[in-house]
């Protein structure tokens, strides 16, 4: 059981501190195409990275959306669609966890 715990908490350590993959997604390309001053190359991978390890493509393409019709994603927060929320509720953490995890890029 330690070798387990130890072999989980050294995969872990290894995601956190692993480089940031070198591709533009979907959400990278549209957190730089979005003009916003604290935008950067650094920030937009790692928010990517985020993305990439806590949202489904389609779910990444939505959330992309936002960048370029910020209503969109209101629209999507007040809609009653039970997809839109699941939804919902899966950006939410991937905010959270993006700005945790990408402080200080």
């Amino acid at each position: 059981m330690k070798r387990i715990c130890a072999a989980v908490l050294g995969a872990a350590v290894l995601t956190q501190s692993a480089p940031l993959p070198a591709h533009a997604g979907t959400i990278s390309t549209a957190c730089m195409q979005s003009g916003r001053k604290a935008a950067n190359r650094s920030l937009c991978k790692c928010i990517q990275f985020v993305a990439d390890q806590s949202l489904s493509r389609a779910d990444q393409r939505l959330a992309a959306s936002f960048f370029r019709d910020p209503h969109k994603a209101q629209e999507i927060r007040q809609s009653d669609r039970a997809n839109h929320e699941a939804f919902w509720e899966r950006y939410k953490l991937f905010g959270a966890q993006a700005e945790s995890f990408c402080k200080g890029y």
